[in-house]
C-alpha cells in the first residue's frame, strides 16, 4: 500500500504521523510510504532521516492526498485537508467528531473512509491510542494549572505545593480514568491536596489502593461535586465517554461558587469539554475567563511537547497502522478492536456513539460486525 504522512498543519502543532522508526517498519513490511518535506520538523527529523528511514519525500501535500491509498495523521483534518480526502482512501488519525460536525459532513461529503485513533479498543475494553495521549495530557494538565494559577496570568497566586507552614493548593481531579490518574499523580509530586471524583466504585477502590492515603477519593454525586468545587484552587476536567460528547459536569451556575481566579483545565475539550463554558483554545492563546474562573481549554495538549508525545503515540499506532496497510479494510473484518475505530464510511457515520452526539441516522459498516 501507499501510505502518506502530510506535515501537520492545525495551529501550534507539532507532532507527526509517522515517525523516521515507523516508516523503517512500514517499508520493510512492503509498503511504499510519502512524506510531506518538513513533515518531521517540530520532533528535529530532517528530511534525510526520512529518507534513510526509506521514504520518499514530496514537497507538497497535495502530492500526499492525491497519490497515497491511506493518511497517517495525528490530529483531525482541517478544511483544506479533507476535501483532498476522496472516495475509497483510509484515512488513521485523531478525529473527535462527537463535537465537530462540521468535520463530519466534510468527512461523508469525502466518501473516504476514517478510522479514529479515539475509538479503537482493545482486548479488555480499553482504548488503546487513546491512552499515550491522555498520559501526557493528564502530566501537562497540571503543568498548565500550575503557571494559569500565577498571579501575573490572573490565578490566585498559590505554589501548587505550598511551602513549610502554608498550605498547599487544593486541586479536584473530576475523572479516575488514564487522563484523570496521571493528573492526579502529578499534582501528589508537587504535594497538592489532591481529590479524585468518579463515579465507578471498582475505580475509586483501585485509585485509593494506587495513592495509598497521598489522595482523597469521593463517588461524583453532583453534591460532592459542588463541595469540591467550592474548595477547588484547580478543577481537572477529566470526563471521557468513548466517542461521544463529554457530560456537562461542571455548569455555568457552578462557576459562582468557585474561588475567584481558580483554573479549570478541561482536558475533555476534544469531546466538547465537561465544562458549560468551555471553548476550544490554542497553545497560542490558551485562556480565558468567565465569572472570574481561569479556562485552559487547549484542544491539542500534547502538541507542545512533539518529541515525546509522537514517539509515545507511533508505538501505539504501529501495529494497527501495519495492519490497515496490510490489508486494508479488510483488515477489519476480523479485528474487532480495529473495527471499532471506523468512523465514517463512504459518507455514512458507521459509530453509534458519534451518531448519536451528532443527531445523524446509524449507517451500515462495510464488513462483518
Amino acid at each position: 500500500m501507499r501510505v502518506g504522512v502530510p506535515r501537520e498543519i492545525k495551529i501550534h502543532e507539532y507532532r507527526v504521523g509517522l515517525t523516521p522508526a515507523s516508516v523503517r517498519e512500514y517499508v520493510a513490511a512492503g509498503h511504499e510510504v510519502l512524506v510531506e518535506r518538513e513533515a518531521g520538523a517540530g520532533i528535529a527529523a530532517a528530511d534525510d532521516d526520512y529518507r534513510r528511514a526509506g521514504a520518499r519525500v514530496v514537497d507538497t501535500a497535495a502530492e500526499i492526498f492525491a497519490a497515497a491509498d491511506m493518511i497517517v495523521k495525528v490530529k483531525e483534518p482541517q478544511p483544506g485537508e479533507w476535501v483532498q480526502l476522496r472516495d475509497g482512501q483510509i484515512l488513521f488519525t485523531y478525529l473527535h467528531l462527537a463535537s465537530d460536525p462540521e468535520q463530519a459532513r466534510g468527512l461523508m461529503a469525502s466518501g473516504c473512509s476514517a478510522v479514529a485513533y479515539e475509538t479503537v479498543t482493545d482486548a479488555h475494553g480499553g482504548l488503546p491510542l487513546l491512552v499515550p495521549m491522555s498520559e501526557v495530557a493528564g502530566r501537562l494538565s497540571i503543568e498548565a494549572a500550575a503557571v494559569a494559577l500565577r498571579r501575573h496570568t490572573g490565578g490566585r497566586g498559590l505554589l501548587l505545593g505550598g511551602v513549610p507552614g502554608v498550605p498547599p493548593a487544593r486541586v479536584v481531579v473530576i475523572g479516575g480514568g488514564t487522563v484523570g490518574t496521571q493528573a492526579a499523580r502529578m499534582a501528589v509530586g508537587l504535594g497538592a491536596d489532591t481529590v479524585i471524583l468518579d463515579r465507578a466504585l471498582p475505580r475509586l477502590r483501585q485509585l485509593d489502593d494506587l495513592f495509598a492515603g497521598r489522595a482523597r477519593t469521593r463517588f461524583a454525586h453532583s453534591e460532592a461535586v459542588e463541595q469540591e468545587l467550592r474548595g477547588a484552587d484547580v478543577v481537572i476536567g477529566a470526563v471521557l465517554v468513548p466517542g461521544a460528547r463529554a457530560p456537562k459536569i461542571i455548569t455555568r451556575a457552578s462557576l459562582a461558587m468557585m474561588k475567584p481566579g481558580a483554573v479549570i483545565v478541561d482536558v475533555a475539550i476534544d469531546q466538547g469539554g465537561c465544562c458549560e463554558t468551555s471553548r476550544p483554545t490554542t497553545h497560542a492563546d490558551p485562556t480565558f475567563v468567565v465569572d472570574g474562573v481561569i479556562h485552559y481549554c487547549v484542544a491539542n495538549m500534547p502538541g507542545a511537547v512533539p518529541l515525546t508525545s509522537s514517539q509515545a503515540l507511533n508505538h501505539a499506532t504501529l501495529p494497527f497502522g501495519l495492519r490497515l496497510a496490510a490489508r486494508g479494510l479488510a483488515a477489519l473484518d476480523d479485528d474487532p478492536n480495529l473495527r471499532a475505530g471506523l468512523n465514517v464510511h463512504r459518507g455514512r457515520i458507521v459509530h453509534a456513539a458519534v451518531a448519536d452526539s451528532l443527531g445523524l441516522s446509524l449507517g451500515p459498516r462495510p464488513l462483518a460486525a
